[in-house]
This record gives structure tokens, C-alpha cells and sequence, in this order.
């Protein structure tokens, strides 16, 4: 018997992600992931360091990457649509948690419970990877504005706005320290 669960975790690369909008440069779920999960991790990193927290820096980039694995089935749906209302936001953690469902059930049995625990996430796992979200998609629209796209000119306000409102000091730390960089030009990151 064959099991489906890694072959279709290699399709991350297939879901596009901004379907609503024309990107200058296309991002598909598997580069997004691996991006939240790099951010996740310093997040984490910053709160151990910075905040007296004790994450477990290597399972949150672990969670992060896995953080939005249900679209290989339901797709990306676009923010404005799935946050629309609450009937609609219900709606669709119900088709989520079908999908991640599906998806676990392609593994063995006696794997199953590692990765059950990998989509489980604790309320401070919650907010550390939500804010690893939403900072990459405010990366995204700010280089997408920055290429002339006019296109992501009221997603970076609402992106921004979406970080502004959140509390989470090990996000405020990395905004301060190190965001200016992604909008820089390589010689200056690097020199």
C-alpha cells in the first residue's frame, strides 16, 4: 500500500497564492511556507531572547511550515472573502479542519499522532505564526507596491494595519530591528 501524505505535501508548489490580484512576482503555498517558517522561528527566537519566553524555537518553524497545508485541497482562499463574516469564517475552519483531517488520514496509522500534534497549535504557537502570516504578507505587498504594482496599494495599509493591532511584542521587536531590510536593495543588506 501507498501512502499520499508527502506526495501531496510536494504540491504546495502548485497552489498560487493572491489569486485575486496580479503579482509582479508569483508566490506559490510552498515558498510562502517556508517563508512563515523562517519568521516564525525568529519570532520565537526574539521571545526566548528578548522576553523571557520559552518556545520551542524548532517546533514552531516545524508548526509554521505545516500552517496552512489544508489549501493543497481547498486552495487559497483570499482574505477579504474568508474573513468576510463570521458565518463564512466558521464555514470554511470547517472545511480546514476536513482537509487537515484528509491529509492525515493518508499517512500510516502509527504516524498519524507526530503529525496530529504538528496541526495542533497552543494559543502562544497560535500568535507567534499568525504574526510570522501577516508580516510575510505585508513583505509581499510592500515589494509588490515597491515593483510599481499599484495593485497591493490598499493591502499594504490593511496588512500594516493587521500588525499594528496585533500584541505581540516579539513582532513589534522584529519590525523595529529587522524589517527595513527585506525593502533594501542587496548591496545594502549585505555590505
Amino acid at each position: 500500500m501507498s501512502f499520499g501524505f508527502y506526495a501531496l505535501l510536494f504540491r504546495m508548489k502548485h497552489i498560487d497564492r493572491w489569486a485575486l490580484m496580479r503579482c509582479n512576482t508569483k508566490e506559490n503555498l510552498a515558498e510562502h511556507s517556508l517563508e512563515v517558517a523562517i519568521i516564525a522561528n525568529a519570532l520565537a527566537n526574539i521571545g526566548n531572547t528578548y522576553f523571557d519566553k520559552t518556545y520551542n524555537c524548532e517546533d514552531i518553524a516545524l508548526k509554521a511550515m505545516f500552517h496552512d497545508a489544508t489549501e493543497i485541497m481547498t486552495g487559497d482562499l483570499p482574505t477579504p472573502i474568508k474573513y468576510y463574516n463570521n458565518d463564512i469564517r466558521s464555514a470554511y475552519a470547517t472545511v480546514e479542519k476536513c482537509a487537515e483531517n484528509k491529509l492525515i488520514s493518508l499517512l500510516p496509522a502509527d504516524m498519524k499522532g507526530y503529525y496530529d500534534k504538528i496541526f495542533s497549535l497552543n494559543d502562544e504557537e497560535r500568535i507567534i505564526i499568525k504574526a510570522a502570516d501577516k508580516l510575510c504578507a505585508y513583505i509581499k505587498c510592500v515589494n509588490e507596491k515597491q515593483s510599481g504594482n499599484i495593485e497591493f496599494s490598499h493591502a499594504v495599509i490593511s496588512t500594516q494595519k493587521a500588525l499594528d493591532d496585533m500584541t505581540c511584542p516579539e513582532l513589534d521587536y522584529f519590525r523595529k530591528h529587522f524589517l527595513q531590510a527585506f525593502f533594501e536593495p542587496l548591496d545594502n543588506i549585505s555590505l
